[in-house]
């Protein structure tokens, strides 16, 4: 074959196009597989967050209830059970926070809250069904000029000034700031 013509290079030209529109195409479908992949992943991360939320809403009903019933010192005792068996659990915190502050134990109650953050971000993410965030943004806004005036009284005092640290960690967290190390 010495010479090539029209139809030669056509002909070539042909495959050169079928070849890349296979590749192409095989490229494609393996992005799709992988997108499935993701969303399939997606899914069951959401299917896992909402069992987990209802599980926790299951477990403290009976808290809940007592709470409701103004039985705080039996929903208290019901949280330090439950604590023992769940030992890590910020939804338990955040209770017990809320119930301290309701009896005007604020002091336990920031410590309580900073905890249950430092456990778990939800509490103070806009967008999660466990958001307690206008209540924490409400103790921070009339406790921290309070603890940090008592702070400048009494620079000494270190249970004021841990407690001072904890408003400070709340209000960044409110703010959107990553998690940091006291």
């Amino acid at each position: 074959m010495a010479g090539r013509d029209r139809f030669d290079i056509l002909l070539c030209g042909g495959m050169l196009v079928c070849l890349l529109t296979l590749g192409w195409l095989l490229m494609a479908g393996q992005g799709s597989n992988i997108s499935a992949a993701a969303l399939d992943k997606a899914l069951e991360q959401q299917i896992a967050y909402q069992a987990r939320i209802d599980f926790l809403h299951n477990l403290y009903r009976p808290v809940e209830e007592l709470r409701l019933a103004g039985q705080a010192s039996a929903a208290l005792l019901k949280l330090d059970e439950l604590a023992r068996h769940y030992p890590q659990e910020a939804h338990g915190e955040i209770l017990q926070a809320e119930i301290l502050l309701e009896r005007g134990a604020t002091t336990e109650s920031i410590d309580h809250y900073v905890r249950a953050v430092r456990l778990n971000g939800d509490y103070v993410d806009r967008a999660s069904p466990l958001s307690r965030r206008s209540g924490i943004q409400q103790l921070v806004d009339v406790q921290l000029p309070a603890f940090a005036a008592r702070t400048r009284e009494k620079p000494q005092n270190l249970a004021l000034k841990n407690t001072l640290i904890g408003l400070y960690y709340l209000q960044s967290r409110l703010a959107g700031c990553c998690e940091y190390a006291i």
